[in-house]
């Protein structure tokens, strides 16, 4: 029987509805469809062809990434594959008339509950990078379901002042802005928006654009005052209309207003979220002083004194001080004991005495004593000297924190959360609570507002009593454990006892940026617990050839800015050299052994789990740290070096752009790592705003291509004339660069031409960023600690013996928490032909890819955020790094 699909012209917009879908005969009918039109349509007078469009199960046996074969959507504004069959919400036009129109439906409720809204976007308060990437994306999203979308220029002022100042959007509003650093809609602090009359007016001009939605981007301030602004409306618009200004029916149409905001600012200072949006790149700017520091500052044997922003928190001066191994650290949530003075003075010196040539001390701008006194750079600097001594500078790095380009963290983190923003308004109800949506872990949340404006707040009244225990404890666990790390790691302590442990440490597989901040910390706290620390040159080969030597607290001394490997790093498998392997480990007597690599780490720790049964010396703990730029290591959603790798990618693709945007009319097809792992290539695409990314987990055809081709061709029609495509080096066996260079060039020819660019290994040089150095320091601690547990469970009798799953594991973050998974149990859900795990979180962040770009899709794979409470509970769980 020949099945026909029944699409609806409004539904599928420039879809003709003449066009029946038929399919063939016999066992090939299952997996293909025939799309056939007999020539001219006589009602439409429209010409058409035949296409065939392929529905083969993927490879895998299912889906590779949750959707279906052919999943991209294509030909811009028309919901189409080249075929005339709709593609929405990563359902095929193949897999059956229900989950196509059930898809179709959903695409067409969503624009329904858009239609008629209007949403308005405003940046409030300080700058953050990523304000830009939160506005595109609610402007290009709010658009995306049907809605109006304004944009209001100079924060709650322009608000009060209406006029110019509140202007529709449209796409085109917003291009080109994502790597743009400030807000392009403009800031300012409004004294007439915290009186009745200012907030009167901002209603009026509300009204009369008919916006009854409002997205607020800035801090604790901006929001608050957009909450009262919501609790006022009510009664604002019934004393418009007393005066006349609106009339009964105006007001009953714009009776409710609905808030949402994104929080942004550098300090990280608003409770309940794990990052605000331009933290990431603040601490960003942050590194690059400190490192330029370090090389001046060893060349003349000084100390720094480096000042950073955070009046009431802390969070900067703590994560650059963990990400720097600064030598002393003042936080106003933790002022320094009394005396402070002279412990501090005894460290820098006992630092230079044991060969280091500067030192580095990192002071946010709120630091505070115990009796609430202000502490000041320079009163630091005129200690170091007075007592010690030594040349001393003052660094103070004020709005430079704010400036620069956002990092490749805070564009994705806002344009997830832009988008997350539309979609609480779209569901908000009378009922609903003004939220703010906020990170937890990698997840989107919402957050009733006024309930993370009060923690926040509780925070610094604990601080101004003196309760600083708790203020610390309110900042979240996250803030409370990277305080507590960082006193561990900054200077030794002497083990209470020393173990009778031996562990050794190794690199495997290709260099990653973060690798140096693990081993380092991984030294030390092994050190701390008292174990004997060995670490291990060129990896598994280099355990089979004795490459082993002792190490001491001082010998990690400097690694953490340091990209690559410095043990050095190979391939090589246990399997190849497993006897001599086994010899090495009874010769040192290695209990603990702690491999830090990528899928190559995972595998050889799991071929030596397989072959304890023939060598009892393979009996011990063992524990993987994922480290590898393709962020392919089953058991973790982040692998260390992924995050470099992405902003390396990222500050070339943006280099690039700028290229084609001065010569106009070009597309750039660039090239990323990441072997089978389309990771690096899809976090690149949406951090830079690229019009396509292929990669291996969503398959594609040459009809996909072809629609890119028309994609991009529409675009030269508009005033943003250049194009960016990325593809993964192996997402096609023989679709490759070359081709695609080949495809794009004859079927552009005349309209845009291209340019190849491969970027290759520099994807895996550089210094790490800050979060690499921080999230491979939390690691190396965490699967120390946790190998210090089993192997005092594994202990008996004088000697180690550990053959249970759980005795070696991958420690990595999964969703909100930190987890080890046994590598017995990871290898039932991993693809080892093509290296990958068989579940990719960020697979669906190519929805987000695809909307951004403009091609219509459904988003009935989209995981909308759940609303949470912030309570004290809530924030003692840590939720990532």
């Amino acid at each position: 029987m020949t099945p026909t699909y029944p699409w609806k012209d409004a539904v599928l917009r420039m879809q003709h509805p003449c066009v029946p879908l038929t399919g063939g005969s016999g066992p090939r009918s299952a997996r293909q469809g025939w799309l056939r039109v007999p020539g001219i349509c006589r009602s439409h007078g429209l010409a058409f062809k035949r296409y065939k469009m392929s529905v083969k199960p993927p490879r895998s046996g299912t889906t590779r990434c949750g959707v279906a074969r052919g999943a991209w959507p294509h030909a811009r504004g028309r919901g189409l594959t080249p075929g005339g069959v709709s593609v929405i919400g990563g359902v095929s036009g193949f897999a059956g008339a229900g989950s196509a129109t059930m898809a179709a439906a959903e695409l067409e409720r969503l624009r329904m509950a858009g239609a008629g809204m209007a949403i308005a976007v405003l940046t409030s308060g300080g700058d953050a990078q990523g304000m830009n990437a939160a506005v595109r994306a609610v402007t290009r999203m709010g658009i995306y379901v049907g809605a109006k979308v304004f944009l209001i220029y100079e924060g709650y002022e322009g608000l009060v002042e209406g006029g110019d100042n509140i202007k529709q959007a449209n796409w085109l509003s917003v291009s080109n802005i994502i790597q743009l650093g400030g807000t392009v809609i403009g800031s300012a602090r409004c004294k007439a928006f915290t009186t009745r009359a200012g907030r009167l007016r901002a209603a009026r001009n509300l009204v009369e654009h008919g916006i009854t939605n409002l997205c607020v981007i800035g801090g604790d301030g901006s929001l608050t005052g957009a909450d009262i602004f919501r609790s006022e409306w009510g009664g604002l618009l019934e004393e418009l209309v007393r005066d006349g200004q609106i009339s009964e029916e105006v007001a009953q149409e714009n009776c409710r207003l609905n808030i949402v905001g994104l929080v942004g600012s550098i300090d990280n200072d608003f409770c309940g979220t794990d990052m605000t949006i331009g933290t990431d790149s603040a601490l960003h700017r942050i590194m690059e002083v400190i490192d330029a520091i370090t090389t001046t500052a060893q060349s003349h044997q000084r100390t720094f004194v480096l000042e950073v922003m955070g009046r009431h928190c802390g969070y900067l001066a703590l994560v650059s001080g963990l990400a720097s191994g600064a030598d002393w650290l003042f936080i106003p949530e933790s002022p320094p004991e009394d005396g402070w003075e002279d412990l501090m003075c005894e460290r820098l010196g006992e630092t230079r005495s044991r060969g280091s040539r500067l030192n580095i001390i990192i002071i946010a701008e709120g630091a505070i004593d115990r009796n609430g006194k202000p502490i000041s750079s320079n009163y630091v600097k005129d200690l170091v000297v007075q007592r010690l001594g030594f040349d001393t500078r003052v660094t103070v790095l004020g709005h430079v924190q704010r400036g620069g380009t956002p990092s490749a963290f805070d564009r994705v983190l806002s344009s997830k959360m832009g988008m997350e923003a539309v979609m609480a308004l779209l569901e908000a109800t009378p009922d609903t609570p003004a939220c703010v949506v906020s990170l937890s872990g990698n997840q989107s949340v919402r957050l009733p507002l006024m309930e993370c404006v009060q923690v926040t707040k509780d925070v610094q009244k604990a601080m101004d009593e003196k309760r600083f225990d708790e203020a610390i404890q309110l900042r979240g666990r996250s803030f409370e454990n990277n305080w507590n790390i960082y006193k561990l790691l900054a200077h030794q302590k002497p083990a209470q006892e020393k173990s009778p442990f031996s562990l050794a440490i190794l690199n495997v597989g290709a260099p990653a940026a973060g690798m140096n901040a693990a081993v380092r910390s991984a030294v030390r706290i092994g050190i701390c617990q008292g174990h004997t620390v060995y670490v291990v040159s060129d990896g598994f080969e280099g355990l089979s050839k004795g490459q082993i030597r002792e190490v001491g607290w001082h010998d990690v001394a400097g690694w953490l800015g340091r990209g690559g490997s410095m043990l050095g790093t190979k391939r090589t498998l246990p399997k190849t050299c497993m006897e001599k392997i086994v010899e090495n480990v009874r010769k040192f007597n290695i209990q603990g052994l702690l491999v830090i690599g990528g899928f190559e780490a995972y595998e050889g720790v799991l071929q030596l789990v397989e072959a304890r049964g023939q060598y009892e010396e393979l009996c011990i703990v063992m524990c993987v740290i994922p480290a590898t730029i393709s962020n392919n290591v089953p058991g973790t959603d982040f692998s260390l070096g992924s995050d470099t790798a992405v902003n390396a990618a990222m500050e070339s693709c943006d280099r690039i752009k700028q290229s084609a945007s001065g010569t106009k009319r070009r597309v750039f097809i660039v090239e990323t790592m990441g072997g089978y792992c389309g990771y690096l290539s899809t976090v690149t695409g949406i951090a830079v705003g690229a019009d396509a990314a292929y990669v291996y987990e969503d398959p594609f055809t040459i009809h996909d291509l072809k629609a890119n081709v028309e994609h991009l061709t529409d675009k030269m029609k508009t005033d943003i004339q250049r194009g960016l495509v990325l593809r993964n080096e192996k997402c096609h066996e023989h679709y490759t660069t070359e081709f695609l260079y080949n495809l794009y060039s004859s079927e552009g020819k005349g309209i845009f031409d291209c340019r190849i660019n491969v970027l290759g290994h520099l994807q895996q040089g550089g210094a790490p960023t800050p979060f690499d150095r921080n999230y491979g320091t939390k690691l190396g601690v965490k699967a120390v600690l946790w190998m210090s547990e089993k192997l005092q469970e594994a202990y008996s009798k004088g000697r180690t013996f550990a053959n249970s799953a759980e005795s070696a594991c991958v420690i990595g973050l999964r969703k909100k928490v930190v987890a080890f998974s046994p590598v017995t149990e990871l290898k039932k859900v991993t693809d080892f032909e093509h290296r990958l795990p068989q579940e990719q979180w960020w697979l669906n962040l190519r929805l987000m890819l695809k909307m951004l770009a403009n091609y219509q899709i459904s988003l009935t794979e989209y995981i909308s955020g759940t609303m949470e409470h912030v309570t004290r509970r809530t924030l003692s769980i840590e939720k990532g790094f």
